[in-house]
């Protein structure tokens, strides 16, 4: 017994030990650790230069530092996510990652999508990485948390009950889809086939061209996606909204005698304006009034409601639970601590942050 017990304490001590080392940085650039998986500050960096657009104000030190403990805050999280979803058997398939890239990459030409790459400092395999990891901590949410979700008919009665004044409209509304044609060249355009008329002969004939597929079936918005050349609306199918009658009255008189005129599904002749040529699809006209409990939309929106905040609520407590139940260190932040606020070589802008990652 007596030469056991010191075994046992070596052995002990050894364990100990091993659990220390584990949890200790490599080095500096190690800025937190996970149940012992390192987080590089370069991976932080990434997600910096991808949230911090070259061509805005830049933020001070402070800000940046905020910022990069924010981002190193939510890989951490993920992390944990992540590593719970492999074990359960939820992490996404190779199909799944394709398929999502292949969604995100369809409203861009090739070259427009390697540009905003570039820019980002982002490389293909960067993006279905993180894609595979947002498909399985979704998984493992939706199978945790949305699941145990319900709301039922009396939630729906209360809300409305409660909030009854958020369904009177106080105007009449359009939901509007619009093609936008203009005669000048874009090098920014942002459709999916890069098509840009540059003269006003070619956008009449361009509108014309596309009022012809429209009356022969094609659909709105994969047109609008395809070939409008709005910056804003042609990545959503040309999608205005609801724009309330007043805002109307704002617009080009030809539009809102447009609008005024039109019947939901009903697609307009090409509008000719002093900038553009417009084709537009009325989707819906609501009326003015109070909107009953009895209405579809309202029970939709409601439920949308109640099941977000939920999500979010029950999101939240998850995710804590989760957390406080691993080893986590945050270098990061012991750092700025020390410093003051004054931790070294923080990363100010994208483009001069983007060659050291590069390397």
């Amino acid at each position: 017994m007596k030469r056991f017990l010191p075994i046992v304490g070596i052995l002990a001590a050894l364990v100990w030990a091993a659990g220390c080392k584990k949890q200790t940085p490599t080095g500096p650039d190690t800025w937190a650790m996970v149940n012992g998986k390192e987080i590089q500050r370069a991976e932080v960096e990434k997600y910096y230069r991808s949230r911090v657009a070259p061509e805005n104000q830049q933020p001070s030190r402070e800000e940046s530092l905020s910022l990069m403990m924010n981002i190193l805050d939510e890989l951490v999280t993920n992390e944990i996510l992540l590593a719970l979803a492999k074990k359960q058997n939820l992490e996404a398939s190779d199909g799944e990652v394709e398929d999502r890239f292949t969604e995100l990459k369809s409203p861009y030409t090739e070259e427009e999508f390697q540009r905003q790459m570039k820019e980002r400092g982002v490389t293909v395999e960067d993006l279905k990485r993180d894609l595979r990891r947002e498909l399985s901590i979704k998984k493992l949410i939706n199978r945790d948390v949305v699941s145990k979700i319900t709301i039922t008919d009396q939630d729906v009665a209360d809300f409305y009950n409660q909030n009854r004044a958020q369904f009177n409209v106080p105007e009449a509304q359009f939901r509007i889809l619009q093609i936008v044609v203009t005669s000048r060249k874009d090098p920014q355009i942002r459709n999916r086939k890069s098509d840009d008329a540059t003269t006003d002969a070619e956008a009449r004939r361009k509108a014309a061209a596309l009022l012809e597929r429209l009356r022969g079936g094609a659909d709105f918005a994969q047109l609008a996606m395809d070939y409008s050349e709005d910056s804003v609306t042609a990545s959503t199918g040309g999608d205005l909204g609801y724009i309330p009658e007043s805002a109307l009255s704002q617009s080009d008189p030809a539009l809102k005698k447009m609008v005024l005129t039109m019947t939901p599904g009903q697609v307009s002749n090409v509008i000719a304006l002093r900038d553009s040529y417009r084709i537009l699809k009325l989707v819906a006209r609501e009326a003015a009034g109070q909107r009953e409990l009895s209405d579809p939309q309202v029970q939709q929106s409601i439920r949308e409601n109640l099941r977000n905040r939920k999500e979010q609520l029950l999101g939240a407590a998850y995710r804590t639970t989760l957390r406080d139940s691993a080893k986590v260190d945050n270098y990061l932040a012991k750092q700025v601590l020390e410093s003051a606020g004054k931790l070294p070589e923080v990363t100010k802008t994208p483009a001069a942050a983007a060659q050291p990652a590069q390397q």
